[in-house]
């Protein structure tokens, strides 16, 4: 509450009403707007006296953006008037991204000049003990970033370092230069009149930095940089690479801040300079790898010498990532994609806690071209590469499943079209189920001939299928896109680390709103041979096939094990396979015959395995000459530790392609010894007419 000791307040009438409280109050309001000329404005005109508008403005600007502060709020807390003078008693929080709230109490003083109150303005308005020969700095304390490993412990991302070579130009005589210059580009590789245009309009004092160079580059010229005049060397951390590019996708890289994303960095207490998580764990651990900064907020003389204290904040630790990877078996699942040189995604899960055992994707990238900064010329080169090694296929990229959708529509069969293990259906090699001008063909030209439904999944035939797939249509066209997404497609997942494609479960509704026509027949008919419209990730038909091995039940995949020293993996059940025990058990039955009998579609491909895999084959048409090719399965079959799925971008037929590639990597996980002599690439066998 104001006390007024002025007994005639009116015979000094001003624009504020004549109360010295208002011109505080209005200073105090443009100050959390940083309105910094409506505060100039309110200054008494003595106070205005050898000092600009731009002069006022600076120190404010350059004094909060010293102490990280985001914002303020200011208030009031007394005022006392006395004559032509008065003062004011205020607190003002600021709020610093890098030290929190902080708390200041001010004393104002007021003078009546030119028939108004007026601000007698000194610095300590900004900051306590603030004059005009001290000057505010920060002092950051930054935590090292925290790494990123496998399960085991190897690392995958971690501190590294890299040497800064600057030049200060005001330590640069004209008579030196020529020779420091010619020294620093034999060494640097840059032009001699690209390093001088680097610090042309640099002031003398400024360090300016030219490149970063290895540490033993350093070393190797170390005798020469340290003689040069005006030359610094400036070590800096940055993230190395243990085992190369191994999980380039998964680890994601780091980069500069955009100044776009400035201010939400800023409020996190980040400069703006650093390089933060951008994609992968890096950028969803960046909270965790980065810690949380803090610092000491002084005063300082002009010679840098320590005045007072006016805020301290201690930082908080970084923390590592544990991934759920094994090092190794990650890159032997990238190894074997590289080996076959087309796009491509591997996924591995662990089906009784959807743990992340592996996830690949082909083309890759080398995370070190990152390191500190990508350059122009090099992410031209990746964004325009036509293979688009910066997408996470195994994630991003949705591709029709083919028949390895065969699991959903005998699923949906057994339940809702009254079929059992013994319903049977004639393939003859063609079928016309709808229509003689719609015939459509099984992969098989001979034909299956009487065939149950099991081993209709077993054999792949597409007949039997198609038969699944207008027999549902008849009794409700929504019923297999129903069940798809019964089995978690047409949705994310729900890992939580990374960006992943929802994927596609065409039905009625969209297809109307999408395409403008109606749902017919043949397109239930395609549906259930994993064609038409439908699409699906890697990683969903991997999740798919891990809930068919533990028993049905729809899990939330998983990468990260280990945040610091506390396990965050948990199994995470997000739904159940529309499906009964027993029908669950009559299909894994038939994905079972697909490796272990002569006539399954990957029989050759596994022959002579020491377990017994369970799984499905898949070829799906893209429009294109070559097919995509899949494989999904999970092993032991009796007792399922790894669910795998392999898919190779018109890669062609998924019992040649797709399933080699799972053998080998089964045996790389189970420590089998593989067959010497190349796998043979033979038609399966079909079953007598």
């Amino acid at each position: 509450m104001l006390t007024s000791l002025h007994p005639t307040p009116t015979l000094l009438p001003t624009p504020l009403a004549g109360r010295p409280e208002m011109a505080v109050d209005a200073f105090l309001r443009a100050w959390e707007q940083a309105d910094y000329e409506t505060m100039y404005g309110l200054l008494a005109p003595s106070a205005k006296a050898g000092m600009s508008l731009q002069e006022f403005e600076g120190l404010y600007r350059d004094s909060l953006a010293q102490a990280a502060v985001t914002s303020l709020r200011a208030q009031t807390r007394s005022a006392l008037e006395s004559g032509y003078s008065a003062q004011a008693d205020l607190t003002v929080i600021m709020q610093s991204a890098l030290l929190g709230a902080i708390e200041f109490d001010y004393r104002m003083t007021l003078a009546f000049e030119a028939n108004r109150w007026g601000i007698v303005w000194s610095p300590e308005f900004i900051f306590p003990g603030l004059t005009a020969n001290r000057r505010v700095h920060l002092i950051e304390r930054t935590a090292v970033r925290g790494n990123i490993y496998d399960r085991d412990g190897l690392g995958l991302a971690a501190k590294g370092s890299l040497v800064t070579v600057g030049i200060v130009p005001g330590r640069l005589t004209a008579e030196d230069e020529v020779a420091t210059l010619a020294a620093l580009s034999r060494i640097l590789k840059v032009p001699v009149e690209d390093i001088r245009e680097t610090y042309a309009n640099a002031l003398p004092h400024w360090y300016v930095p030219l490149k970063d160079i290895a540490p033993e580059v350093s070393q190797a010229n170390y005798e020469i940089l340290s003689s040069l005049p005006g030359v610094e060397l400036k070590e800096k951390n940055v993230r190395a690479y243990p085992a190369g590019n191994v999980a380039s996708h998964i680890v994601g890289y780091m980069g500069p801040i955009y100044q776009e994303e400035l201010e939400e960095w800023q409020k996190k207490g980040y400069r703006g300079d650093e390089l933060v998580g951008q994609t992968g764990l890096e950028a969803w651990g960046e909270p965790y790898l980065a810690g949380e900064r803090g610092g000491i907020l002084a005063l300082i003389d002009k010679s840098g010498a320590l005045v007072d204290t006016l805020a301290e904040r201690p930082a908080t630790p970084a923390r590592s990532l544990y991934t759920t990877l094994r090092r190794d078996f990650q890159q032997v699942a990238e190894s074997l994609l590289a080996q076959g040189g087309k796009p491509g995604a591997i996924v591995a899960l662990d089906p009784r806690d959807g743990a992340i055992l592996a996830l690949a994707s082909y083309p890759t990238f080398a995370p070190t071209l990152f390191v500190p900064a990508i350059s122009a010329d090099n992410w031209g080169k990746l964004d325009a590469d036509p293979g688009h090694p910066l997408v996470n296929r195994a994630l991003q990229s949705a591709y029709p499943p083919g028949s390895v959708f065969k699991v959903v529509t005998l699923a949906a069969g057994l339940e809702k079209g009254g079929l059992t293990r013994d319903s049977r259906f004639t393939c003859r090699g063609t079928w016309t189920g709808l229509g003689t001008e719609w015939s459509k063909v099984c992969w098989l030209e001979t034909g299956h001939g009487s065939t149950d439904v099991i081993t209709g999944l077993t054999v792949s035939c597409d007949v039997v299928f198609y038969e699944i797939g207008l027999l549902l249509d008849s009794l409700d066209p929504n019923i297999l896109s129903t069940y798809a997404r019964g089995f978690g497609l047409g949705q994310p997942t729900g890992l939580q680390e990374m960006p992943e494609s929802p994927g596609l479960v065409p039905d009625i509704a969209w297809k109307r709103a999408t395409q403008g026509e109606p749902w017919v027949p043949g397109d239930s008919v395609n549906l259930a041979i994993g064609q038409g419209f439908l699409l699906t990730t890697p990683l969903q038909i991997a999740r798919m096939m891990a809930a068919v091995a533990n028993g049905g039940a729809l899990l939330r995949p998983q990468i990260v094990y280990r945040i610091g020293e506390e396990v965050v993996l948990q199994r995470e059940e997000m739904g159940w396979l529309p499906t009964s025990v027993q029908h669950l058990a009559e299909i894994k039955e038939g994905l079972l015959g697909v490796g272990t009998l002569s006539h399954g579609t990957a029989y050759h491909a596994m022959r002579g395995l020491p377990l017994e895999i369970a799984g499905k084959t898949g070829t799906a048409e893209t429009g294109e000459t070559d097919p995509h090719a899949w494989f999904v399965g999970y092993a032991p079959a009796a007792d399922p530790e790894i669910a795998i799925v392999v898919m190779i971008e018109h890669g062609g037929e998924g019992p040649t392609v797709a399933a080699p590639i799972f053998r080998q990597l089964v045996e790389a996980y189970f420590g089998i010894e593989p067959v010497e002599t190349p796998l043979p690439t033979l038609t399966p066998t079909p079953l007598p007419q």
